[in-house]
C-alpha cells in the first residue's frame, strides 16, 4: 500500500489565480490555450500548466478529472463549471476569490471576471474541482 501524497501548499492554487488574473484582457480564440487568445477551458489548461500541474483540454473532462469542492468552500485556484448552452458542462473559470472568477466567456469578449453569488453565471454554477 502506497503512502498518500503529502496535500499540495494553497500558495499553488493562489499562483493559479494571480496567473489567470494577469490574463484579464487577452483576446477570445475558439480552441486557443495559449496567450494568443483562450477559450474557457484552453485558459484553465494554460494556467495550471504555467504552475506545473497537467490538466484535460475540455470543461467536460477538467470537470470530471478534477477532485470535488464543495462551493462553499471555494480557495483561490479552483476551476468552477457551468452549464450554459447543454445539458453537460461546458465552461469553465479560475476562481479567485471574493466570490469572483476569471473566463473568456464568448467570441468578442477578452477574458475578464465574473461573479459568482449574482447573476448568469450563479443561475448556470454546477460544481468547483481543483487540480492542485
Amino acid at each position: 500500500m502506497r503512502a498518500p501524497a503529502p496535500p499540495p501548499s494553497p500558495d499553488a492554487g493562489t499562483r493559479i489565480a494571480a496567473l489567470a488574473a494577469g490574463l484579464v484582457g487577452t483576446p477570445y480564440h475558439f480552441g486557443g490555450a495559449d496567450v494568443g487568445g483562450f477559450d474557457c477551458s484552453g485558459l484553465a489548461l494554460y494556467v495550471h500548466e504555467q504552475a506545473g500541474f497537467l490538466i484535460p483540454r475540455t470543461a467536460a473532462a477538467q470537470q470530471g478529472a478534477a477532485r470535488a469542492v464543495p462551493l462553499k468552500k471555494l480557495a483561490p485556484g479552483d476551476l468552477v463549471f457551468f452549464r450554459i448552452h447543454s445539458a453537460s458542462i461546458d465552461h469553465v473559470g479560475i476562481y479567485t476569490g471574493a466570490g469572483r472568477f476569471v473566463h473568456a466567456p464568448h467570441a468578442g469578449q477578452a477574458v475578464t471576471y465574473g461573479e459568482l453569488k449574482r447573476g448568469f453565471y450563479a443561475q448556470h454554477l454546477v460544481s468547483a474541482g481543483r487540480f492542485w
